[in-house]
């Protein structure tokens, strides 16, 4: 059963799109890829995955709380199929592209895992599809927990370098866990600033400009996966808000929340 599809169509931009399939016991999922690359991301449950005649097993996780797990690259024009023995939740992040790479297994010991920020701006990024871990043509795709009490997604930031919009990456914020709330700012052709609540199944859409912060209420931590994609050089450009940047020099003298990483063993 498809429980979330974010096309670049149905978001009126470009490049940047993701599926979430929930599988029953032994059912199948089968597409196309087309003109998109995509990564399969178990959020919940294992999955064989099937494309351009290899079989990847994905070892998955019971959620996205237990750690990172394993992710599958699939290229543009591959027949797709996942099928799980066990069931569960899986996200396809995808992005429009032209150039056709290879069929790629992520293990879970190449995903690399970040703890960002000090204090009640600790978090936890794991990187399994960013460009110093995944070879591919658009897509750029991270996942972030943050303990419940803390922000993230902060300073409030943005993807460009400050130069024409071709610079720009469409961002899909998907939410699992909380309550939480996430800040967009307003821009010339959407002037309202937005601060929404969110929860599991929820996604929040940034064609461009600054965004942040993510908050996780007390008491329930927040998870969010990134999908990202745009049209000029696949660049995960971070640029602070200036009004905010000097916040991370407060990190300084403060230790990361005792509460990560987040890890099946601590669980």
């Amino acid at each position: 059963m498809i429980r979330l599809d974010v096309t670049p169509e149905s978001a009126k931009w470009g490049y940047s799109g993701l599926r979430v399939v929930e599988l029953a016991v032994g059912e199948s999922y089968a597409t196309s890829t087309g003109d998109d690359e995509v990564i399969v991301v178990p959020l919940s449950g294992a999955v064989t995955v099937t494309a351009d005649g290899q079989e990847i097993e994905l070892q998955g996780r019971a959620s996205v709380f237990d750690g990172p797990t394993d992710v599958a690259y699939i290229p543009i024009k591959a027949d797709l199929s996942l099928t799980s023995h066990r069931g569960g939740r899986f996200a396809l992040a995808t992005a429009r592209a032209t150039k056709r790479h290879s069929v790629k297994h992520v293990t879970v010991d190449q995903v690399r895992v970040e703890l960002r920020g000090a204090g009640n701006c600790s978090r936890q990024v794991n990187n399994f599809g960013t460009p110093d871990v995944l070879d591919a043509d658009r897509i750029i795709a991270c996942e972030v927990l943050t303990p419940g009490g803390n922000w993230s997604s902060y300073p409030p930031h943005k993807h460009d370098d400050a130069g024409p919009h071709e610079s720009e990456l469409e961002e899909i914020y998907y939410y699992e866990g909380g309550p939480g709330y996430q800040r967009v700012y307003g821009t010339e052709d959407r002037p309202v600033d937005v601060l929404e609540e969110v929860r599991t199944g929820d996604v929040v859409l940034i064609p461009h400009g600054w965004h942040g912060p993510s908050m996780a209420a007390p008491g329930f931590d927040l998870y969010y996966l990134n999908v990202m994609a745009g049209p000029g050089e696949r660049l995960w450009l971070i640029q602070d808000d200036p009004e905010y940047a000097w916040i991370r020099d407060t990190w300084a003298d403060q230790e990361i929340d005792p509460r990560l990483p987040y890890r099946k063993e601590a669980r």
